[in-house]
């Protein structure tokens, strides 16, 4: 059980309260919520939610924190960055382990997430040096034509229970070192996971008492609460990570105030294995993409595109594997798959197997564990479905451990089938045809915004831009230039000589 020493240790408990706005924390006026673990159905804590009518305050606060961060050089706000690194280097095992029992996350799954964080921050403090404008050749003799990048405000980070702190991380070290403070309001499924976050980063804040309050807040909700976040104008950009549903409410209340919004929702991730695949490798990659995190990942693998050559022998040691996967209490050694996060992820698993065999679809797997297992919890046996077409449901995302298994006979048919869902995140091909390869990763192939060749669609480095298209909505957040979208552009024209000649040669002579 997630014990109050370590709670205490991370110093959740001394700062329980549903909103938190640097060291100061108040009670929520909203309703009473548990924290439950998927691991045995058992209440963590209860927190009163914050309430709509708390969001002013919160918003206010982050307002006079801006106006003095963005004062302090990027350099120096990298060091800030840089010491949260070194806490979570000192505390990862504590944290992991507040993820495993609060979302479920095996431990190695758990680690990696706090790793994550590290890792955003080493790459945020180098950042902090880098964030360059353009020099741009004028038309005019004697001018100087430049670019800019100026914090931008208040950011409002939206996270999923699925990645309860990496998310966070990837948004608020990046959007630190830009000059913006974060508003935090993470899933109402994952409340412990925020808090012993932002505990942890108290503490680093203590050794700089320059730095506001309002930096850095958590406010703990419920949709309602969301709404009214994404609502208020004070907050020029939302980062918000979920299902498609609620990124299209965002995307709708956001776009009404003309402010700006990053979403990564839905993924339908698909791979194509090729007759020249390494069918050894191909293995290794589909179940640690199809079956990692429970099948909770945006970039879990969903669909399997097989060509009919090598259909029956990947099959085959599939349901091998499949059939002895070490399925239980994520915080055993040697486990590899955890349970559903709740009772509503395994009704949506079941419903969508009824429709797939209704559709005439071959389901092995997907059963309920009950024994073996701790009572409380929804551990199910992931599920391979053979499928005679990509049917509706197929081109659904179910948030579960079901991968559909179709078939193919030309690259052009695959790549068709592949692109033919409203999602695009991540994709893969495993091929040792390089001509395959480069058609796949070409305009002519993958849709996506991730497209990956002989691994599989998940696992994801900080280095580069992490996003997709289509109704995986277009945001790209962590490495490359993303940092971009936390700031704003302005374009420069010096005119260093007493002469006054316009653009385009125009002529405007007054006496």
């Amino acid at each position: 059980m997630l014990t109050s020493t370590s709670l205490k240790e991370l110093g959740l408990f001394s700062s329980s309260g549903a909103i938190q706005i640097g060291q100061r924390s108040l009670e929520g006026m909203g309703g009473i919520r548990p924290a439950i673990s998927p691991i045995d159905g058992s209440d963590l804590a209860t927190l009163r939610l914050a309430a709509a009518d708390q969001v002013p305050d919160v918003i206010s606060e982050a307002q006079k924190a801006f106006r003095i961060w963005r004062r302090v050089p990027a350099p120096k706000r990298g060091e800030l960055v840089r010491r949260i690194g070194e806490k979570l280097r000192e505390k990862k095992a504590l944290l992991a382990e507040v993820v495993s029992w609060e979302v479920g996350k095996i431990t190695q799954e758990s680690l990696g997430e706090v790793q994550e964080m590290i890792d955003i921050c080493d790459y945020a403090v180098g950042l902090s040096r880098q964030l360059f404008g353009l020099t741009i050749a004028s038309e005019r003799p004697h001018h100087r034509l430049m670019e800019q990048w100026h914090p931008l405000g208040p950011t409002l980070v939206i996270t999923a229970f699925n990645f309860p702190v990496a998310v966070w991380a990837w948004n608020t070290m990046i959007a630190l070192v830009c000059g913006n403070p974060i508003i935090w309001k993470p899933s109402e499924k994952a409340p412990l996971c925020a808090l012993a976050t932002h505990a942890l980063v108290q503490e680093v804040l203590k050794e700089f008492p320059d730095v506001p309050d309002g930096l850095l807040s958590v406010m703990i909700g419920d949709s309602t609460l969301g709404q009214r976040l994404t609502q208020a104008p004070e907050i020029p950009l939302v980062s918000a990570t979920g299902s498609v549903r609620m990124g299209k409410a965002v995307a709708q209340t956001v776009a009404q105030r003309l402010g700006r919004s990053l979403l990564e929702l839905g993924g339908n991730n698909g791979m194509i294995v090729a007759p020249s695949a390494e069918l050894d490798l191909a293995v290794r990659s589909i179940v640690f993409a199809a079956v990692g995190t429970c099948g909770q990942r945006c970039t879990t693998l969903r669909r399997l595109i097989v060509h009919r050559s090598i259909r029956e022998n990947l099959l085959d040691r599939l349901k091998r594997i499949y059939n002895r996967l070490p399925i239980g209490n994520p915080r055993q050694a040697g486990i590899l798959v955890g349970p559903l996060i709740d009772a509503a992820a395994f009704q949506a698993m079941q419903r969508a197997l009824e429709r797939a065999v209704q559709d005439g679809g071959i389901v092995t797997g997907g059963t309920r564990l009950t024994s073996g297992v701790p009572l409380g919890g929804y551990y199910v046996h992931p599920a391979l479905v053979e499928m005679p077409a990509q049917t509706a449901i197929v081109r659904e995302e179910t948030f579960a451990p079901i991968l559909y298994v179709l078939t193919y006979d030309d690259l052009e048919e695959a790549i068709a089938l592949h692109n033919a869902v409203p999602q695009g995140l991540s994709s893969a091909i495993l091929t040792n045809n390089l001509r395959e390869a480069e058609y796949f990763l070409s305009p002519m192939g993958s849709d996506c915004g991730i497209a990956n060749v002989n691994i599989g669609t998940s696992g994801a480095e900080i280095g580069g831009a992490f996003g997709g298209e289509k109704e995986t909505g277009g945001g790209r957040e962590s490495g490359s230039d993303s940092w971009k979208a936390y700031m704003r552009r302005v374009t420069n024209t010096i005119n260093y000589s007493l002469e006054l000649p316009l653009a385009q040669g125009i002529r405007f002579d007054i006496d």
